[in-house]
């Protein structure tokens, strides 16, 4: 079976780990600076995200969470350093707000080709103590690289998006995921060369 995740090169210091193959296809970024390493939500946890970081990084990791979903956390269990926000930390500390029955049943709720190792039976959501909250507003600096906490709340009471401080154009650029052989940015019905647009921002 072919690899679990699907790591995807954003620019030189930012990957994005998915998991393609489930239902869900969870999104998970990984920030470098100089002095240490954001990873943004460790998904399902039915597969060892964690080794999966090394290769791509020795900095020294911090884990957040957009939110606190199963589907956001299962890779909780495999860190050191992790962090939550303040209003979801008696998710993770204390009870989870939906029971295991339930999250494996959404975990199964379709065909599903799992990791080979993943056994269901053991499968747990992670619960336990974190090393750190924070709230709107708050930066988290990784050297020569900064992010910062935005409060969206709505899919859930902590829910929060993260700005991160880069060249608008670069970071339009890498939205765009693959641009086609001539470097032409498909966007509507015209197409641009973005060169061409980069001079316009």
């Amino acid at each position: 079976m072919k690899d679990w995740f699907t790591v995807e090169k954003i620019d030189e210091d930012t990957y994005a780990i998915s998991e393609y193959q489930h239902w869900e296809e969870t999104h998970c970024y990984l920030l470098c600076g100089t002095k240490r390493a954001l990873l943004i939500d460790t998904g399902l946890g039915v597969a060892n995200i964690k080794e999966v970081v090394d290769k791509l990084t020795m900095l020294p990791i911090f884990v957040v969470t957009t939110h606190v979903h199963w589907d956001h956390i299962g890779g909780y269990q495999y860190f050191e350093n992790i962090g939550v926000h303040i209003l979801e930390k008696d998710w993770i500390s204390e009870k989870f707000p939906i029971s295991l029955q339930q999250v494996k049943r959404n975990l199964t709720c379709r065909e599903c080709q799992f990791p080979e190792e993943f056994d269901l039976e053991k499968y747990q959501l992670f619960q336990g103590d974190v090393q750190s909250t924070f709230s709107d507003g708050e930066i988290f600096n990784l050297g020569e690289r900064t992010v910062q906490v935005v409060h969206t709340p709505g899919h859930s009471p902590g829910h929060h998006s993260f700005s991160i401080s880069t060249d608008l154009a670069d970071r339009i650029e890498s939205a765009c995921r693959k641009l086609d052989k001539e470097k032409k940015w498909k966007q509507g019905s015209g197409i641009f060369d973005f060169g061409d647009f980069k001079i316009h921002l």
